[in-house]
């Protein structure tokens, strides 16, 4: 396994956001994203909690905020360079950010997400 501070892997993911280009960004409402060491099940690189875009109706208020979480110890358990581990914040960011606009995981695996 890799190592990389907790720091650096926050960094990581911040610079992975910048590559979302901004009309995607723009319209991201009501969503945060975190850094959490331990994934509450072996293997989840991250996870999006919430209601997406597409399923926010009329009734959407007053809710607390959709939650992305990106797992620091399972991306490094997979990564075997500092390079691997770019690439998979960048694809997990992406992955977790296309749930919040109600793309489903089928869609992201056949693009390669």
């Amino acid at each position: 396994m890799i190592e990389i501070s907790r720091e650096s892997f926050e960094d990581l993911v911040s610079e992975a956001l910048d590559t979302v280009p901004p009309e995607l960004t723009r319209h991201m409402r009501n969503v945060v994203i975190v850094v959490e060491d331990d994934a509450p099940e072996p293997g989840l690189l991250g996870l999006y909690q919430g209601v997406p875009l597409t399923e926010r109706g009329d009734w959407y208020g007053g809710v607390l905020p959709d939650h992305i979480s990106i797992y620091r110890n399972e991306i490094l358990r997979i990564c075997e360079t500092e390079a691997d581990v770019v690439d998979e914040v960048r694809i997990t960011v992406v992955h977790e950010i296309a749930h919040h606009f109600g793309i489903d995981d089928e869609w992201l695996h056949q693009h390669g997400y």
